[in-house]
């Protein structure tokens, strides 16, 4: 019986993958940036709507989810901050009910120019699917609307309620996820097919964002000596920041999940500013960073850690010395994230895996974070995070492998068939 599923759902697939690659690439063609994100909201909405499906689209309410744990702080206005939340419903609901999550917000493009094709026109070739955001991950999210119509296609329905979440600001707060924590959105379990190579994510990194900004002494270059460079003054605050990174790297020995991870904690200078003329000794310099921390390490204290050696890096600079710099923490808070007690989802998610691919699942430590931890962390629901293989996410030319998509989305079809059981179409 199961391996007859197993052929039924893996055809029906089969036989939706064209459409559903057209409507990843339509997708990608949403320049979905943060604070862009609500068109493609509403085309994800238009899709689960078709689907006859019960669709929530709700703007997202900062006074509902500033007071929860997880909350990442922000400077940004969420006048059109929308999410998409359609439900799947089972008509006489006996299995485990299902999340299936994805984020539709996309890093920038960056420099049109380092593209081999624009960013938001996506193009097929030699098997991948390329675009912003192509990877990372609407071939995900669309992957979750592809499986149901699989099942559909195949003569079955879920015999339990599953959640399709299409959230904003996975890749800078995830309080697109904690809003719809917040509206009381649970399940059995959740999936989220982030782009994973197919493997399973056993632990993810937490993440803290912060900028800096320092003042300088603003005077003619030909009396430099007379002034205080404030960009010469963030190099060597970048440099005690990259020692705080060694140290916390350090604590990786002590980490059953990241003692073999060659560098775990990663520190970005993703932004830099400052100065006005090239002939003035700048006044103000400010960069954005991004740090790690690892499963359990305490986020307050860990940011308490960054603004004691940005004051003991400005102590030893004399103008800064009176002067120090701002640290303001704006952006991502999250905790890190293990995935544990979760053997009966995981079983069967590595069962349809095997079924699917003939290889047993992998497992892997995560450097980045994911939405994953909303779920795990505070709603006590094991959250597993698997997906397609893609390359140069965050970069340029970014894609999604076409066939490693048709392989997980038949593995996302078995699981559900697994998870939450079938009932015949009809019934």
């Amino acid at each position: 019986m199961e391996n007859k599923l197993h052929q039924t759902l893996s055809s029906a697939v089969d036989a939706g993958f064209d459409a559903q690659v057209n409507l990843t690439a339509d997708l990608v063609r949403f320049p979905s940036t943060r604070g862009h994100e609500a068109t493609a909201q509403d085309f994800m909405a238009s899709q689960m709507r078709a689907r006859g499906w019960d669709v929530d689209r709700f703007r997202i309410d900062l006074e509902a989810i500033r007071h929860l744990p997880g909350f990442s702080p922000v400077h940004v206005s969420y006048d059109n901050a929308w999410n998409v939340v359609g439900t799947h419903r089972a008509r006489r609901p006996e299995g485990r009910s299902l999340i299936l999550n994805g984020h539709i917000d996309v890093v920038p493009p960056g420099p049109a120019a380092m593209w081999t094709r624009p960013a938001f026109q996506p193009h097929l070739a030699d098997g991948w699917l390329y675009g912003r955001g192509a990877g990372d991950m609407k071939a995900g999210l669309i992957a979750c609307l592809a499986a149901l119509d699989a099942i559909d296609r195949a003569g079955f329905r879920p015999a339990a309620d599953v959640i399709v979440q299409s959230v904003i600001e996975e890749e800078c707060t995830g309080n697109g996820a904690l809003a719809c924590f917040a509206k009381g959105y649970r399940a059995d379990a959740v999936l989220i097919p982030e782009p994973l190579h197919e493997c399973l994510i056993r632990a993810q990194i937490g993440v803290i964002w912060f900028r800096i900004e320092l003042q300088g002494l603003p005077v003619h270059v030909a009396q430099a000596g007379e002034g205080a460079n404030a960009i010469m003054a963030a190099y060597k605050v970048i440099e005690a920041l990259g020692t705080l990174e060694a140290n916390w790297n350090d604590a990786k020995s002590q980490d059953p999940h990241y003692n073999g991870v060659a560098h775990p904690i990663n520190l970005n200078i993703g932004k830099i500013e400052g100065g006005d003329w090239a002939s003035s000794v700048p006044a103000w310099c400010a960069f954005d960073a991004r740090i790690s921390i690892l499963p359990g390490q305490d986020l307050n204290k860990a940011k308490s850690e960054i603004a004691c050696i940005v004051a003991q890096a400005a102590r030893d600079i004399p103008f800064l010395a009176d002067n120090p710099p701002e640290v303001i923490f704006n952006g991502f808070e999250a905790e890190g994230y293990v995935l544990a007690d979760a053997d009966v989802p995981v079983t069967a998610l590595a069962r349809a895996h095997r079924t699917v691919s003939g290889e047993d699942l992998n497992e892997v430590a995560s450097t980045a974070t994911t939405d994953a931890r909303f779920f795990g962390l505070y709603g006590d629901m094991p959250a597993l995070v698997y997906g397609p293989n893609a390359e140069h996410v965050h970069g340029f030319d970014e894609r999604v492998d076409l066939e490693s998509l048709r392989k997980v989305t038949k593995v996302m079809a078995l699981f559900i068939a697994d998870w939450c059981g079938l009932h015949a179409r009809s019934g």
